[in-house]
Parts: C-alpha cells; sequence; structure tokens
C-alpha cells in the first residue's frame, strides 16, 4: 500500500464518524490518532486558529492542562513560522527557536522538545490551524514523515472544514462572539475570557447555556462564589440575537439603597442635590441589549418592587421626572444564594424570585468538575507567562496531582489565585531565561485534601495524616484504579478520561505497582 493510500485508510474511520455526527472533541482525538500512526511521535496537537491566538482542540501525549492554554501567535516563533509556510516544516534538532511545548510532554515535565514539525491546515483557501508533532529524541523525523505529514494534512483539513459546516449554529455564535468582544473592546472594557473545560458538570452547563442563549428569556444563575457566574452571562449574551447590543453588568450587593433608582433607572437635572445633568440609568443603557445584575439576593425588598414593575411593563421613570421611558431589557441574574431559601426567609419577594427564575441555571463547583481543574490552570499559566514575560511555565507532576486533589473553596478564583502566586514564587526562586516548572511548594496549598468522590460506590479514603508524597500517590493511584474499574479494565478508555497517553498511563500504573 502506498503512502497516499495508508493515509486515506486512516482517514475514513473520520469519514464514519461525520456521517454518526461523533462529538467534535473525540473526532479529533481520533484525527491525531489515526496521524501519530501514520507518524510515530511522542506527542502530537491540533490546533485552530482564532484570532491572534493558537486553540488546542486535542493533544495526544501532551500535559492536560495543554487544552488550558491559548498561545499567541506572535509569542510563539516556531507557531508564527508554521502559519508562514504553506506545505509542513521540520524544525532542525538544533533550532534556537523554543518550542511551545517544551516540558509539556506527559510525564516528562523537566524534559525539552528535540524535533519538532508541523503543518498548516487550509479551509477555503485561508489558515484553518495547526497540527503538530514532536519527539524528545532528535532526529526522529525525516523526508519520508514530511511527505506523509503533507498529504495527511490536505485530507485532514477536508475533515476539519467537512466538521465546521456540521456546526453551522456554532460558527454563527463564535461570530456574534467576535461582534460582543469588539464591543466591549470600543467601550474600553477587558477582553472577555471564555469557559473553559470538558468534564460532564462543564458539558451539562454549556448545553443550558446554548439552549436559552437563543431565546429571550430571563435567566437566574446560580452558583458559589467564584465559579464564574458573570462569565456564564457574557456567554449567553454573547450566544444571542443581542450580542451586537451592550451587556451592561450592575453589581447590586455595591449600590447603595438610596443611590439605587437613579443608577437602575436615570435621573433628570434637580432631581437631588448633584444631579446637574440628565443620566440615563443601566437599563436605558442596556436598551435592545442584556443587562446583568449580579448578587441579586442582596437588594432590598423595595428595591425589589422597583425593579419587577420595570421587569413587567418595559417602562420606567427617571428619578425627578413623570416622563414614561420604554426600553427592551433581557435579564440575566447571579446570585450566590438560593432565592428560594430567600423567599422562605422573608428577604425576597415571591413575585420577583418567579420573575427572575424563568431559566434557571447552576454553574457548578470547581470540586465538581475533575480534571477542568488543570485545563483552567493551563489557562492562568499561559496569562502568567505572558505578564511576567518567560519562556515559558509547567507544571510538576506532583503540582498536577496536589491540584487535583484541592477542594477548592474558592472555585476559579481561588485556582486563579494560586497559580499567580506560584508563578510568583517560582520566579523569585529560579529566576529567568528558562522555562519554569511550578513545584507544589510553589502553590503553598497547606491543609486536608478532600477531593471528590468519582463514583458513588468508592468509598472515601483519607490522605490527612500521611506525609505530601505519600498522599499525591495515594490520590493518583485512587484515580487510577477508579478510572480502570469504570471502563472494566480497558487502558485505553481510562488513558482518555484521565487525559493521558496510554504509554504513559502504563509507565504510572506500574510505577505505582497497579499494572
Amino acid at each position: 500500500m502506498t503512502a497516499s493510500n495508508a493515509i486515506l485508510a486512516s482517514l475514513l474511520p473520520l469519514v464514519d464518524d461525520l456521517a454518526r455526527d461523533v462529538p467534535e472533541a473525540e473526532r479529533f482525538r481520533r484525527l491525531l490518532e489515526a496521524m501519530r500512526q501514520l507518524v510515530p511521535c511522542d506527542a502530537s496537537a491540533l490546533l485552530r486558529l482564532e484570532g491572534d491566538e493558537l486553540v488546542p482542540l486535542a493533544v495526544d501525549g501532551l500535559s492536560l492542562d495543554t487544552l488550558g492554554r491559548r498561545f499567541r501567535v506572535n509569542d510563539y516563533p516556531r507557531f508564527r513560522a508554521l502559519l508562514a509556510q504553506e506545505g509542513p516544516t521540520l524544525f532542525p534538532s538544533d533550532s534556537p527557536l523554543p518550542d511551545p511545548y517544551d516540558g509539556l510532554v506527559t510525564g516528562e515535565p523537566h524534559l525539552d522538545v528535540h524535533d519538532c514539525m508541523g503543518c498548516p491546515l487550509q479551509v477555503g483557501g485561508q489558515p484553518w490551524g495547526l497540527v503538530t508533532l514532536d519527539a524528545l529524541e532528535a532526529g526522529r523525523f525525516d523526508a519520508a514523515d514530511l511527505e506523509a505529514l503533507r498529504a495527511f494534512a490536505s485530507l485532514a483539513g477536508a475533515t476539519v472544514a467537512a466538521s465546521d459546516r456540521m456546526r453551522g449554529l456554532e460558527r454563527v455564535a463564535e461570530r456574534e462572539r467576535s461582534r460582543a468582544e469588539g464591543f466591549r473592546l470600543a467601550a474600553g472594557q477587558a477582553p472577555a475570557r471564555r469557559l473553559t473545560g470538558l468534564s460532564p458538570a462543564f458539558r451539562h452547563l454549556t448545553e443550558d447555556i446554548a439552549t436559552v442563549a437563543h431565546s429571550d428569556l430571563t435567566v437566574l444563575v446560580r452558583g458559589e462564589t467564584g465559579t464564574g457566574k458573570e462569565l456564564v452571562a457574557q456567554a449567553i449574551h454573547a450566544a444571542s440575537s443581542r450580542a451586537d447590543r451592550p451587556l451592561i453588568a450592575v453589581n447590586c450587593a455595591a449600590l447603595p439603597e438610596q443611590l439605587l433608582e437613579s443608577e437602575l433607572f436615570g435621573h433628570v437635572r434637580g432631581a437631588f442635590s448633584g444631579a446637574t445633568t440628565d443620566r440615563r440609568g443601566k437599563f436605558e443603557l442596556a436598551d435592545h441589549g442584556t443587562l446583568f445584575l449580579d448578587e441579586v439576593a442582596d437588594l432590598s425588598l423595595g428595591a425589589q418592587a422597583a425593579l419587577l414593575r420595570v421587569m413587567q411593563s418595559g417602562q420606567l421613570q427617571r428619578v425627578g421626572s413623570d416622563r414614561e421611558h420604554r426600553v427592551d431589557v433581557r435579564i440575566i441574574a447571579a446570585s450566590n444564594r438560593d432565592l428560594a431559601d430567600e423567599v422562605r426567609a422573608g428577604r425576597c419577594r415571591a413575585d420577583f424570585y418567579h420573575r427572575l427564575s424563568v431559566y434557571p441555571l447552576v454553574v457548578p463547583a470547581l470540586r465538581e468538575r475533575g480534571n477542568d481543574v488543570l485545563l483552567l490552570a493551563g489557562r492562568f499559566l499561559e496569562e502568567s507567562r505572558a505578564r511576567l514575560g518567560l519562556p515559558g511555565v509547567r507544571l510538576a507532576n506532583e503540582a498536577q496531582a496536589l491540584l487535583l486533589a484541592w477542594s477548592w473553596p474558592g472555585n476559579v478564583r481561588e485556582l486563579e489565585h494560586t497559580i499567580g502566586r506560584a508563578c510568583l514564587k517560582g520566579l523569585a526562586r529560579v529566576g529567568r531565561g528558562k522555562v519554569l516548572v511550578i513545584e507544589t511548594g510553589d502553590l503553598d496549598l497547606v491543609g486536608p485534601m478532600t477531593p471528590p468522590a468519582p463514583h458513588p460506590e468508592t468509598p472515601p479514603r483519607g490522605a490527612d495524616a500521611l506525609p505530601l508524597r505519600a498522599a499525591l500517590e495515594l490520590y493518583e493511584r485512587q484515580r487510577i484504579e477508579d478510572a480502570l474499574a469504570r471502563h472494566d479494565g480497558n487502558w485505553a478508555a481510562a488513558a482518555r478520561e484521565l487525559g493521558m497517553d496510554r504509554a504513559n498511563l502504563r509507565r504510572s500504573a506500574s510505577r505505582l505497582g497497579l499494572d
């Protein structure tokens, strides 16, 4: 069989995947798997170009936190060089250009990549993204591998193009997000972050967002402090038909009672001392857009009554004026408290609660999201790398295990602060000029490790009394055993759940005495 025929044969299952509507993440994972069968390597990745960033869609043999990173092309000379070519590029093993994946190969955090090649994927004559292959051994790739990659990239481009056609609604949503982002930047606001995750709890959340976004229903977002409720509101707005109109956020907890009506509904000149001009309120600013009411449980009963009237009629009066103003505003409210409990306690009006909770949506706590902790850590590591001007920041294996084992009472916000602090501590420890590897001591997480039980039948196993390394090994053993049990001893399926390469999972299991 010729190389071209072998490549064609390897992609036939992907055509079947398209016909069966296999989830996109799984389709891309199989695309990488087919490529690695043709060109053996230690790591591979499929990245989509979004603006000036490359976003990993699937990785094989790379640390799971890679999927949470967004690589700014201008910060990575090798990515920039790959995108500048029409065909594949093989970098010399002694190339002075830093490799974006140094230290990210699964199970080998301190080893740098020595052989690297990649190829841009074209869709409609435009760069869609990249496929990359890396090896820890110098001289692994040769001219024959380049030709195989060239043929594979051509067919893979057709595969991702077909996938994009099937993602029609998602592509429309992406365009709306882009428009919304342009509006935010024009208004002088900070760029919005995207929701990041792959866990079942996260997928359920994104399905809820997709369901309600295209309607005008009022949404009540509930979740613990630090879970990302405002990001959920931004995602709903960005995927809605109002995306090109403003999203106005109001922190209800920060509004003084005496200024609340003026802030929300506006005022006219002379309405009160200091009102020297007419001023529009948040409702008018959000006309034909979305108003996000954060910490809505902190509103007084009187403020709830005033808001309820506007929500019911779409009409408001500025403070000091009898003139009615009509507004068309979608409401998204958020609270870290259960408003039904607040109603029973007499702190929330029942009619106000029912008006808000037309579509209730719960944001899961970080401890319920499994490996999403590492994806989010990857995103925060990349942000810290850019902010501190470092060549790269990686997590040691023990640090990854500790992040997974922590209970995260402060949720995503606590993780963000932990990673930012760890990068500063690590930088003070080793200095600049080389890839920074975050160790457990840099994370400064002290206390009991209370990971969520991965399965209701799995008995809890305490680790509080053990030394740190022994506790981490116990946790790692528990995760592997549970994954294998759920998949009836299928190593490949367990490796996919754990975000690991199967060979590396075998090595870890052998080290822990499980093989």
